[in-house]
């Protein structure tokens, strides 16, 4: 059977006597002459690597976990077929760990003057912007027995996006806002309420809420009722300076504050409110603001997918005078912040004042479930010094969210799982009272 291409070139250089191989590179040209003229055919067959035109198309977002396909279009504009593999270079968080090497090789066959398309499929493992790196060529002769290689650059960025995992909540709350939003008015006058309807009064009803002119008007008690106004502001502060890095389970906890922000701004935006962000450590790394309700959650999804932890402290006043000049009216300021004792005793309790004498003030914060399993660990040694200290630091954690509430804030603490529905049912709570 004949031998083509490497095989045929290792055979060849394999059954040559040892006393071909002679110094004198006459010879060995001479012995090899119909092998070197083939690799140097091979080499002139294989299509140039240089002229080829790349372009690029597809995805330019995705959702943090979802894929993402690019498109590499590739043209041969040369008289020879394009026998190719290619590697398109992307950074390594572009691919779930160990598929890199399958995902990112392509071989390809263009016959002359003809284009291919190639679909390279990303599966992001981080947020932000993941940009295309060198795309490169190796063209094979015919033979296989050289190959012409070179590299192009073909731009593409694509940015994965927060993964927005909470959006499951989001349809029994907004069940919840329709019910409050004029289906169950609320019979009590809060500060964010206004006038809804007259009805008849039932028993039960607080007395406060009869309208003694209507009453005297007709054979029956009426009573006021009262619904949440709308277009109230929200603004969502997100601390990203160094607590924010401390990871709980598999992420930092900076993206659980942000999936619970997105529910509440989805949540706000439906009922009529306005809704803007800043995030802030020492100076702003975002801020989104006057966005309509339909743009908001694009906005801030945008905003939020490049934001990291910066290993930073917060500075907590100039974190203060940006949000107030960010709300110089009232709103409701939501600070999605750590509680651990020390930054919010030095830096936050200060300043608090300014916020909570202009605005409603709700602190959120991200818990770590492994204290919770470590205070009930017993049975050895090291389980009870385990538990003690994950009493502690609780301890510290309620004795911080304690001083918070008696200065008018209201604190949810949950963990990332359970944040962002406790974070949403605290707002309809303040919407119910009428406090925004």
């Amino acid at each position: 059977m004949a031998l083509t291409g490497r095989a045929a070139l290792l055979a060849a250089l394999g059954s040559l006597p040892v006393g071909i191989w002679d110094p004198s590179w006459t010879g060995i040209l001479a012995v090899n002459a119909p092998l070197i003229a083939a690799c140097a055919c091979d080499f002139a067959l294989a299509a140039p690597v240089r002229r080829l035109g790349l372009t690029r198309s597809g995805d330019t977002s995705a959702r943090l976990g979802e894929p993402a396909d690019v498109t590499l279009t590739i043209t041969n504009p040369s008289r020879r077929p394009l026998r190719a593999q290619i590697r398109d270079a992307w950074p390594p968080s572009s691919w779930q760990p160990g598929t890199e090497i399958e995902a990112s090789r392509h071989r390809v066959t263009i016959p002359a003057g003809e284009r291919r398309r190639l679909t390279t499929r990303l599966r992001p493992t981080r947020r932000g912007d993941r940009q295309a790196d060198r795309v490169t060529i190796r063209s094979y002769g015919p033979l296989g027995l050289l190959t012409r290689q070179g590299t192009h650059k073909a731009p593409w960025t694509v940015r994965v996006l927060p993964p927005f995992t909470s959006r499951k909540h989001l349809p029994s709350k907004l069940a919840r806002l329709r019910e409050l939003d004029g289906r169950t008015s609320v019979l009590t006058r809060g500060e964010g309420t206004e006038f809804d309807s007259l009805r008849e009064y039932v028993p039960g009803d607080d007395t406060r809420s009869i309208d003694w002119r209507a009453t005297a008007r007709q054979s029956t008690v009426a009573v006021r009722t009262w619904r949440p106004e709308r277009d109230r502001h929200i603004l969502l502060v997100l601390d990203t300076g160094r607590t924010s890095a401390g990871r709980v389970g598999d992420a930092p906890r900076l993206d659980a504050s942000m999936d619970a922000a997105l529910l509440l701004a989805t949540l706000a935006s439906r009922a009529g409110d306005r809704v803007d962000l800043l995030a802030y450590d020492r100076r702003v790394r975002a801020l989104v603001q006057g966005r309509s309700a339909g743009d908001v959650l694009p906005a801030l999804v945008n905003a939020m997918a490049t934001l990291e932890p910066e290993l930073l402290e917060t500075d907590a006043r100039g974190l203060t005078a940006t949000a107030l000049r960010t709300a110089p009216r009232h709103s409701l300021i939501v600070l999605l912040t750590t509680l651990d004792a020390a930054p919010i005793e030095e830096g936050l309790l200060p300043v608090l004042a300014q916020l909570t004498q202009r605005h409603t003030v709700l602190v959120a914060s991200v818990a770590d479930s492994h204290i919770a399993h470590m205070a009930t660990a017993r049975g050895t040694t090291d389980s009870v010094y385990e538990a003690a200290a994950a009493a502690q630091s609780q301890s510290e954690r309620h004795r911080t969210a304690d001083q918070l509430r008696r200065r008018g804030v209201t604190v949810v603490d949950a963990t990332p799982d359970e944040l962002a529905p406790a974070l949403a049912d605290a707002y309809l709570a303040l919407k119910t009272a009428g406090r925004l």
